[in-house]
Parts: C-alpha cells; structure tokens; sequence
C-alpha cells in the first residue's frame, strides 16, 4: 500500500453504517467467533445519536475511512471508545494517529487523563502508547470468563486533580 496522508476529521452522522461495519470488522480481525461478534453487535454499532452527542474522529486516507474513536465526556472523567481500525491498515499509523488526535483534544479541554477499557489483543497498542493498567474490568460469554483491561494514560502538562479522602 503506497503511503498516503492520513487525515482527522469529525464523523458526520450520516457515516455510523460504516463505522459500524468497521467496527465489526475490527473485532472480527481478533479471532472471536462469529457468535460472539453477534453477542456483542449493540456494544459495537455506532448510532447518529453517538456520534452527534460525542466528539467522535474518523481517519480518513484519501476518501476510505481507515479508523475511527470518539472522545466521550463524563462526568469526572473522559473515556477513549470505539477506537477501530480498518483490519488492512493496522500496523500503518492510523491508530496511533487517532490516539494523539484525542490525547491533544483532550489537553485542550484540559482533561488531566484519558481511560479505556481495552479489548486485550489492544492492550499493547495502548502500552505502546503511554497508557498503563488501572483496574480489570471482568465479564462472561457462553461460560467464559474474560478480563479487558481498564487503562489510562495521563495528558501531558494536565495537573491530575486528586480526589479528596472519603469521596
């Protein structure tokens, strides 16, 4: 694949059939039965409403959208979901592209971290990128227990701000 400029911009709405199907064929790409896929097809669409209520970003490279994540604000703290990569474009440069879009996003919103619950064939890719083990998060399917990482990486030049004793 001849290298081309990888550009981030904001999904449009009218793009959540195909982050969707991205997002599917992401998972795919990890082995999982295609059961599982099933099981799991509500966590992995990404609606209109989604995308209109949180900042999300597509990587596009030419007109195909390689990638996508979103920036999901709560709270008392912002999360990194949905992150998807086209299966043939991982390894190039588009996750990583995407990751320090929304860590600089983050900075200027002056978020002190990122979280992610990460898939665990993902867990390395976020090491890679700063981010490091916080907590487990811990589920079944069909009989089979299974640990995703719950990860966060800090936002440089954020302060943290502590949580006082007793909250």
């Amino acid at each position: 694949m001849a290298s081309q400029e990888i550009v981030i911009r904001r999904a449009q709405p009218d793009e959540a059939g195909a982050l969707t199907e991205l997002a599917h064929a992401a998972k795919r790409q990890g082995g999982y039965p295609a059961n599982w896929i099933e099981h799991w097809k509500e966590g992995l669409t990404i609606t209109e409403d989604f995308i209109a209520g949180n900042e999300v970003y597509v990587a596009v490279i030419g007109d195909e959208i390689a990638g996508c994540c979103a920036l999901v604000l709560g709270d008392s703290r912002a999360e990194l979901e949905h992150m998807w990569i086209k299966p043939e474009r991982i390894g190039t440069g588009v996750g990583k592209a995407l990751f320090m879009h929304v860590k600089k996003r983050a900075k200027d919103l002056n978020l002190p971290e990122l979280e992610i619950s990460a898939d665990p064939n993902a867990e390395g890719f976020y090491q890679r990128m700063g981010a490091t083990r916080i907590g487990e998060v811990r589920s079944e399917i069909e009989g089979q227990p299974r640990v995703l990482p719950r990860l966060a990486v800090t936002v440089a030049g954020v302060p943290k701000k502590e949580t006082p004793p007793g909250w």
